[in-house]
């Protein structure tokens, strides 16, 4: 008897493990991915979209052009991105 590993062996016990493991925590289904998506999409875009009207109701009251709107749009961008990262780590 040979001293070499058994490739053979070990990729079977390998597809093994994969396989046990898969059984114990199955794939999501598609409905679930999806889901998890629109929530994502939702966690970017409704911080944006309040950032971008609180910036725009302060340009009009302020007479400032478009000033706090883009500041604001990119702080709405970052909180939401922030927030989407925060949520994927946690799922």
């Amino acid at each position: 008897m040979s001293h070499e590993p058994n490739h053979v062996r070990d990729a079977a016990r390998r597809a093994a493990e994969r396989a046990r493991r898969g059984q114990e925590d199955p794939e999501p289904s598609l409905a679930r991915r999806l889901g998890q998506i629109g929530v994502l999409g939702w966690a970017i875009v409704i911080p944006l979209l309040l950032g971008l009207l609180l910036g725009r109701w302060l340009d009009r009251l302020l007479g400032t052009g478009v000033l706090f709107a883009a500041a604001l749009l990119f702080v709405g961008a970052g909180i939401g991105l922030w927030s989407a990262w925060r949520w994927m780590h946690r799922q």
